[in-house]
Formats: C-alpha cells, sequence, structure tokens
C-alpha cells in the first residue's frame, strides 16, 4: 500500500512537467513560416492549442507577357477576367461588347463567357519592378502605365541646344552641371534665400532639403524688364509632394526708400509650383505665374559695372499632407 502511493505522488509532482511537454509538442513550426495546428490530447474534439499562420512567400519567375494581355484588345488584363469553356480568356471590356458575352473564338459557336476568379488572383498578384531607373517599387501589371506617370523617378529630357539627354532629376540636375555648367543652389525649405541673378544667366538649378530638383528660368520681356520662373522637374502628372514658392525683388535704391517714408518697394509672386518634365523647355514669359522684375529692380555686378543682376530673395515650401489635403 505504502508504496502504490509513493507511486501516485511521484505521478502527481511529474504530471506538471509532462503537460508542459504536451502544450509545446501540440503547436509544431514547419518550413516556410506555416505553422501545424493540434488539438489536446491528440483527438479531433480537444482544444485547439495552436494557430496556423502561413507566411507569404514570393517567387521570381519568368512569364510570356501575352498571358497578360487580352488576345481581344491587346491590353493588360486586370480584373475581373472572363474565360469561356474551351479556357479562351478576355477582358471585362471586351465581353461588354460581345453579343450574349459568347466567344467568337470558339469553333461551334457555343463558349459563352463566365468569371474566372483564379485568372483575376493570377493577374492581381503579378508584379514588375518601375522600369525608371532608381526607383524601387514594384507595382502590379496592370497599373505599371499609371505609376509611371506619377513616379518621382520619371525621366526629365534635357532641352539644352543639340543635347538629347534623358534621365532621372536627380541625374539631370547633375547633367546640368557638369556639361552644361548650369549654376547648383541649394534651398532649405520654408527658409529665405537670396539670389544674385545675372540677367544673362538663362537657368539656374535648385535642390531642395529631400534632392527635388527646381529649374530657374530668366527671360527677357524686352525694354529691360527680366521674367523669373520656376518650375519642379518632375513627370507633369505628379501631384505629391506640392510646393509653393514665392518670389521677390526689393526696390535697392537708397532715395526710393526715403521717398518711401522708410519703406522698401518690391515685386512680388506668390504662387503653387508646377512640374515639368522637359524642364529647360519652359519660358519665363510662357509660365502661367512668373515674377515681373523692372529695369529699376536691377542693380550693377560686383566687379563688374557693365552687366545688370536681379537680387532675388526667394522661398519654397513643402506642403505637409495635411495642409496639402486642404488646398
Amino acid at each position: 500500500m505504502q508504496g502504490a502511493a509513493a507511486a501516485a505522488e511521484r505521478r502527481s509532482r511529474a504530471s506538471p512537467d509532462k503537460a508542459d511537454e504536451s502544450s509545446k509538442k501540440a503547436r509544431l513550426d514547419l518550413p516556410d513560416g506555416h505553422m501545424k495546428q493540434e488539438a489536446a490530447g491528440g483527438g479531433d474534439g480537444g482544444a485547439i492549442l495552436g494557430v496556423a499562420y502561413i507566411q507569404r512567400v514570393e517567387l521570381a519567375v519568368r512569364i510570356d507577357k501575352q498571358v497578360l494581355h487580352c488576345p481581344l484588345c491587346t491590353l493588360p488584363f486586370k480584373p475581373p477576367i472572363f474565360q469561356c469553356k474551351a479556357g479562351h480568356p478576355a477582358c471585362s471590356g471586351c465581353v461588354a461588347l460581345l453579343p450574349f458575352r459568347q466567344c467568337k473564338a470558339c469553333v461551334d459557336g457555343g463558349g459563352f463567357f463566365d468569371p474566372c476568379p483564379t485568372l483575376d488572383t493570377l493577374v492581381s498578384s503579378t508584379r514588375i519592378g518601375c522600369p525608371n531607373v532608381g526607383c524601387q517599387w514594384y507595382v502590379t501589371y496592370h497599373e505599371v502605365t499609371k505609376h509611371q506617370k506619377v513616379c518621382l523617378y520619371a525621366p526629365c529630357r534635357c532641352t539644352e541646344p543639340g543635347c538629347g539627354y534623358v534621365g532621372a532629376p536627380q541625374a539631370l540636375a547633375g547633367h546640368l552641371r557638369t556639361v552644361h555648367l548650369v549654376p547648383v543652389r541649394a534651398v532649405q525649405y520654408g527658409k529665405v534665400s537670396k539670389l544674385q541673378l545675372s540677367v544673362s544667366t538663362m537657368r539656374l538649378v535648385l535642390l531642395g532639403d529631400d534632392n527635388c530638383v527646381f529649374l530657374m528660368t530668366v527671360g527677357a520681356l524686352g525694354a529691360g524688364v527680366t521674367a523669373v520662373s520656376v518650375v519642379c522637374a518632375r513627370a507633369r502628372a505628379v501631384t505629391r509632394p506640392r510646393f509653393t514658392c514665392k518670389m521677390w525683388v526689393n526696390l535697392e535704391t537708397p532715395l526710393a526708400v526715403v521717398a518711401n517714408c522708410g519703406k522698401e518697394d518690391m515685386v512680388l509672386v506668390d504662387m503653387h509650383m508646377r512640374s515639368s518634365s522637359s524642364p529647360g523647355a519652359v519660358v519665363a514669359a510662357g509660365e502661367p505665374t512668373f515674377l515681373t522684375v523692372p529695369p529699376m529692380y536691377q542693380v550693377p555686378a560686383a566687379g563688374d559695372g557693365a552687366s545688370m543682376e536681379v537680387p532675388l530673395y526667394i522661398r519654397i515650401d513643402k506642403l505637409s499632407p495635411w495642409s496639402d489635403a486642404l488646398v
């Protein structure tokens, strides 16, 4: 009797450890992030101790490009996609134009198109890297064209005479500086920068805090009047982030200050920044908003009394997502 009681006590002391061990065995990790779900006690009616998680696994594959295009209109497939009994696929736009949604490729004429969720999943899961150099985005295949129109790395063209260079905005800034000797200045968003613009200087590259490229163009309007405009070098369809720009020139003639009770006259423009993928082709006077600088606001260039300069003040602001939503 005493021996049986001692054995029972030993089993009761060992049971917690065995219970912990059995609970650990109830959930088994499998390769590729899968988790096996098991029930306590080994039966189907036991309490579930583990939950199955399936980790997303992506593969790089090669696929015939034609598989991703509608054979009728040759445009990229996008859900919903349809398929007839014989396996002929078609996009929703083409199916809507077919009488009774009947497949013309079927010999017997008895094939009718029905939705194909399997093809929807395949097309929605097919992504490719953006073709623009420098862009790291992977985009669903049928949305590539849409992405390229708003991609921050969309190529911009250099329109210097005889130059056919095409590259991302940051690369274009380096090209203009090294090949065409266009001056480059760094500007901080929200802070005022003063630029001494030579009237004979046609272009100036401005680099923002986030390496956004802005191109300033100086042009003549006639009668000694100078026009100054600035655009963001990127695809025209890009709308984020948004920028505002304020440019002004003070009348620095001492007699004008005295005549105006100690206050300086100025010419000023406050505008929303436009985008252009051909910033070099933008003419100052051709912009919808630009700064007009009369001759009296120009000053002699330092060390060269024969040429004139525009003492320009500029402030570029990058709108936050919250304030951008209010515009």
